[in-house]
């Protein structure tokens, strides 16, 4: 069953967790692309489900297929309207007419902008706070880490418009919302740092810095995949990169 905690001032529960996301997964610290999508239980498809899941309680629709078609619609046209004109310039309005629903049809889904962004931080942000868990079951830290990093770009190849928004738009988050955000990232930021940490080669300070020169590294897939793209480069190889990088400076200090 899952297991439901308190409700975020914009509506999503914050402590929402899926028995099917939250396990471990059967892969070793190198897996590619492909791998991750077989034994992951999210993908493209699925995740609709996540976001209902999530926030069911305000979604007034309750009938499960039709409410998954459209949350679809109402997310792909945001992310349109949002590359097209911004996020801000962005209204409701604009929205029914790009997804064909009425408004009272949107606000059986969404109350404001304001909820929409919430629910597009919410569900990254649950995600990569996954990553430690999906993991967990990796003994060797170093390793750990490694599979977390993967992870993290394989999650960010998936859902690449949901982390590209997010980038670009956190600062139209509501101030609490924002907040959220920002803890989420440096909590996973401090996850690897303590795991290099652990590792027993690099100090406190060096782990930390180090974790985020990679999740830096890792942020710039998703923002400039284009620019790999043009050079022929795969996210695989980007990820064998990134981890090298890594595991070179470890081995300085090692």
């Amino acid at each position: 069953m899952p297991v439901i905690g308190c409700q975020s001032a914009y509506g999503i529960r914050s402590h929402y967790v899926m028995p099917t996301t939250a396990q471990a997964l059967d892969l070793p610290a190198k897996f590619s692309f492909a791998d991750f999508r077989r034994a992951t239980p999210l993908d493209e498809t699925s995740l609709w489900g996540v976001i209902f899941d999530r926030n069911a309680h305000r979604i007034s629709v309750k009938r499960r297929d039709t409410a998954l078609d459209n949350l679809q619609r109402i997310f792909a046209a945001t992310f349109r309207l949002a590359n097209d004109s911004g996020f801000q310039a962005m209204t409701l309005r604009d929205l029914c007419r790009e997804t064909g629903m009425s408004m009272g049809g949107l606000y059986s889904y969404i109350s404001s902008k304001e909820q929409l962004s919430a629910m597009i931080e919410d569900v990254i942000r649950y995600l990569c706070e996954m990553l430690a868990e999906w993991f967990s079951a990796i003994p060797d830290p170093l390793d750990r880490v490694e599979a977390v990093l993967r992870g993290h770009l394989c999650l960010s190849e998936m859902l690449q418009p949901w982390f590209f928004f997010m980038y670009l738009e956190t600062r139209t988050l509501p101030p609490e919302q924002r907040r959220e955000s920002m803890a989420s990232e440096l909590g996973i930021e401090k996850h690897i740092a303590d795991t290099l940490a652990a590792q027993g080669s690099l100090s406190s300070s060096e782990s930390q810095l180090l974790a985020s020169h990679a999740l830096a590294m890792v942020q710039d897939w998703h923002l400039k995949r284009w620019k790999y793209s043009a050079a022929g480069v795969n996210v695989d190889t980007f990820a064998d990169s990134v981890v090298a990088v890594v595991r070179a400076r470890v081995a300085v200090r090692g």
